[in-house]
């Protein structure tokens, strides 16, 4: 995929093919994108883009796109910009807050915007209304402790030119005009505190999928191949890979041969990158874990929020479990959304099988599992507590957050699985990752991600990231560099700290995604500290 080696091997190769195979039972393709997810699709989007001459082909092992993880019922739907995202910003040791990597997040999120931006621009993405949707994001807090964290939160993050704009408050009365469902009943004496910004979104997802792989299917160098699942993986001695596939529908077998290959399967990532029997895969395990969430669409419980709402997470919960109470937009319709609420399964894939643990246990990989599963104690007591949840637990945690609540205008709906990361570590022996990871093989020739949250919400720099592992010399090119500067016009510079060309990239994303947006005017100087003029009520 990266370097005319490369590409020379496929000709020559194509050259001396065996004329008693036909070309639907052996096909070369220059790169092979494994899962129909928003990974692949993004990934591909960029090299259509980047080198549009090169021949692209996708496999899927369920008979459509965005069915696994990028569904729109299968996640949260949020862009994640830490805005409102708690375990985004830790509390050190000494009370501080660290918000390093809630600014990483911020920084890649507008990274996607820029990205959906130019997609919509050129026609590969329609309708902006179709696919993401202002919505108010917030954080809502109660007791002592909790609106103390808060309150240093909002403190800290006022030291980054990124979160401007945002509000913070202790009076009910403020926090009950942002968010009257959660405030309407609500015990007085309640201390209580809410961060809110306009920035935030609503995304979905799937449709971001659907709508590049349609896009994509128009170019005459790519493929889309359904109900099609990876049996073997071998490099061959040119550095390519020979991939055997068999059809799902009729059974049948047959042979592909790419230049390089990305995996973009979800939960299934790791037993594929492990079928490739790279170096670079040891080490690497992977820990499910399932969620469900409580829906509602009536609409007069609907109408009377208009935000995702995140609070803190239980003790020993994993990253994706935060509880929030999310205003969606999915098959046209606005819902809301309250969960996660944790479900277990070994299943790595909501259509997979309930082995998918168990055979990726491999000799370098059991170690880490069984000293992360030592030391997670909390997690395990999460979980086990989680599914043995009744209806009547599930009602009371979402009263929490809407006290007057009803079950009756509420159901349960399944979402997606996710694999969160489990690897050595020198220092730990073995940790239990947040986050998304790319791991691909020393020679750039087969690549994956792992992991989870925030995801999709950074899928377009996070293909940036893969193809600067597995393409360095392209990425560093001028070709590629001024190329890849025309999607993403800040491309190269953090807005961290630049508050013009964050306003910049905000106005202009705002305006093509149609996303609500207000400059934020300076703020005046008081003895209190730069945060205090965004305090809102007492």
């Amino acid at each position: 995929m990266c370097n005319s080696a490369v590409n020379l091997a496929l000709a020559m190769s194509a050259m001396a093919k065996d004329t008693t195979t036909t070309a639907q039972e052996r096909k070369d393709v220059d790169v092979l994108l494994i899962g129909a997810g928003v990974m692949s699709a993004t990934l591909g989007a960029w090299l259509q883009d980047l080198e549009p001459d090169w021949s692209i082909e996708m496999v899927e092992r369920l008979d459509s796109v965005a069915e696994e993880s990028s569904n729109g019922w299968n996640n949260a739907g949020t862009g994640h910009a830490a805005l409102a995202e708690l375990n985004y910003t830790p509390q050190q040791a000494d009370g501080s807050i660290d918000i390093s990597k809630a600014v990483t997040i911020n920084e890649s999120f507008q990274i996607s915007r820029q990205f959906w931006a130019y997609q919509v621009q050129k026609g590969n993405l329609r309708n902006p209304k179709s696919f993401i949707h202002s919505t108010p994001h917030m954080s809502f807090v109660w007791g002592d402790d909790n609106v103390d964290f808060l309150r240093k939160r909002f403190k800290a993050l006022q030291k980054s030119t990124l979160f401007r704009g945002m509000a913070y408050s202790e009076d009910p009365q403020q926090i009950a005009r942002w968010i009257p469902l959660v405030m309407n009943g609500r015990d007085r004496s309640q201390k209580v505190a809410a961060t809110w910004t306009e920035m935030g979104t609503d995304v979905n997802f799937g449709e971001i999928t659907r709508q590049l792989i349609a896009s994509l299917e128009k170019k005459a160098n790519f493929q889309l191949r359904l109900r099609q699942e990876v049996r073997e993986l071998k490099q061959l001695a040119d550095g390519r890979w020979q991939v055997t596939l068999q059809c799902l529908n009729s059974g049948t077998r047959r042979t592909l041969t790419a230049g390089r290959i990305f995996i973009g399967a979800g939960g299934a990532a790791l037993p594929l990158l492990q079928k490739a029997g790279i170096p670079e895969a040891n080490g690497y395990a992977g820990f499910p874990v399932g969620g469900s969430f409580l829906v509602t669409e009536n609409p007069q419980v609907v109408a009377q929020h208009m935000a995702k709402v995140y609070g803190k997470a239980s003790v020993g919960a994993p990253p994706m479990s935060v509880p929030h109470v999310d205003t969606r937009v999915l098959d046209g319709k606005q819902v809301l959304l309250f969960g996660p609420f944790a479900t277990f399964s070994t299943k790595f894939l909501k259509q997979g099988s309930l082995m998918d643990m168990f055979t990726s246990l491999n000799s370098s990989n059991m170690l880490p599992m069984v000293k992360v599963g030592l030391k997670s104690f909390d997690l395990v007591k999460y979980l086990m507590d989680q599914v043995l949840q009744s209806d009547r637990d599930r009602m009371d945690a979402l009263r929490a957050y809407v006290p007057q609540a009803k079950q009756e205008d509420w159901r349960l709906v399944t979402a997606g699985q996710r694999v969160q990361i489990i690897k050595k570590d020198e220092k730990e022996g073995a940790v239990l990752r947040l986050g998304t990871e790319v791991v691909a093989s020393q020679d750039g020739s087969i690549s994956a991600l792992l992991g989870a949250s925030p995801g999709a919400s950074t899928a377009a720099p996070i293909m940036l990231e893969l193809l600067h592992k597995v393409c360095p010399e392209q990425m560093a090119s001028p070709e590629w560099q001024n190329k890849i500067r025309a999607v993403i016009p800040s491309w190269g510079r953090k807005l961290n700290g630049d508050v013009a060309l964050t306003e910049k990239v905000l106005a202009e994303t705002s305006r093509i995604l149609q996303l609500d947006y207000s400059p934020v005017t300076p703020m005046a100087a008081n003895d209190e500290g730069r945060e205090t003029a965004f305090v809102v009520g007492k």
